[in-house]
């Protein structure tokens, strides 16, 4: 399976971003055997790390303090457009899903609950939708 998502002769970079630590280091854990996986514990930490690595997929929690995910991955889009952006948020209003996809031009909004499994399967849909562009 992971054959399946290498780009070129590297495994793709996933940034995870959440103020939980324990989901994250979860998150991280299940997700390694697919792909290369960072962290960070909130949107500052997440702009540094960005500015100075190359991630393939961004994945963020919308509630967190400091900023809210979908302002952060709004921002990066225009700063790093070239990275796909996953966000992740418990919010079921449609209207905000709908208008968070087009603001930040995501590849995915994710409701929680959530499992690695379901945010595995979405970076590896942004992942082919990018090789198709």
């Amino acid at each position: 399976m992971a054959d399946e998502i290498q780009q070129g002769s590297r495994r793709p970079v996933v940034l995870l971003v959440d103020d939980e630590r324990n989901f994250l280091a979860a998150l991280k854990l299940n997700l390694e055997r697919d792909f290369e996986v960072e962290t960070a514990n909130s949107s500052e930490e997440a702009e540094i790390m960005m500015g100075s690595g190359s991630y393939d997929v961004v994945v963020c929690d919308h509630l967190m303090p400091g900023e809210l995910g979908l302002a952060f991955l709004s921002r990066m889009k225009d700063v790093f457009p070239q990275t796909r952006r996953i966000l992740i948020t418990g919010y079921l209003n449609p209207e905000l899903l709908s208008r968070s996809v087009s603001l930040a031009g995501l590849s995915a909004c994710l409701i929680k609950p959530i499992n690695a499994e379901t945010i595995a399967a979405a970076v590896k849909a942004a992942l082919a939708q990018e090789r198709q562009n």
